[in-house]
């Protein structure tokens, strides 16, 4: 391959991976109602993505609701996590949780429920508490069309994560439910994965972990 074909080629790659970064793999936004400007259901909406934009980075993870007393009934509580990927720094993190809360926002305008995937986090929120729950609504499926022979197929190394709000068996709940959908997408492939809400599969046939 001649150099300016692999300069070529290393451009196509870094370009695609800008993009992911910066315009995410999936978003999903709710049906379970929606707000008017300056609602305080907007309020506590900005409040939870601050939150979880200085939060997060830290430890992986952040979670938070915000709004009134969750013993009283309330129209303008909300409930939201960030997670991003452990191999991922936290300038990344705080990078990529910021600008999948800022797209979302847009995305998804006055929608009291959303999610943003992207390559290294993803953003949650809803006026329905979801902590603790495996989420089966929200999910899609992104793989690589190469073909491979069934004994790669048998011996797919598989790494998995799940957001941290959900107990051990309800983790294990999850990706055994993903897991089983892989023939759906991804039979045969050099690569696939599963995303959903709650856990996450991938599998390639390259390095794909951060350092």
């Amino acid at each position: 391959m001649s150099c300016s074909r692999i300069a070529s080629f290393v451009y196509l790659l870094t370009l695609a991976s800008l993009l992911q970064t910066a315009f995410g793999l999936f978003h999903n936004c709710s049906d379970i109602g929606s707000f008017s400007a300056g609602d305080p259901y907007e309020a506590n909406l900005k409040q939870l993505i601050e939150y979880l934009s200085n939060q997060t980075p830290p430890s992986g993870f952040g979670r938070r609701a915000i709004g009134q007393n969750p013993n009283r009934v309330s129209l303008h509580r909300v409930y939201g996590l960030a997670l991003y990927r452990g191999d991922v720094g936290s300038e990344d993190c705080k990078t990529c949780v910021v600008r999948a809360s800022n797209e979302i926002r847009q995305l998804c305008p006055y929608k009291k429920g959303a999610i943003n995937w992207y390559d290294y986090c993803l953003v949650k929120y809803s006026n329905i508490g979801f902590f603790g729950q495996i989420d089966n609504q929200n999910k899609f499926y992104l793989w690589n069309p190469n073909n491979v022979s069934e004994a790669y197929s048998r011996q797919t190394e598989e790494l998995l994560s799940c957001t941290r709000d959900l107990s051990s068996s309800n983790c294990k709940k999850c990706l055994d439910g993903i897991i089983d959908e892989l023939p759906k997408c991804c039979n045969r492939l050099e690569g696939g994965r599963v995303i959903s809400g709650s856990c996450n599969f991938r599998y390639e046939n390259f390095p794909f972990v951060k350092a």
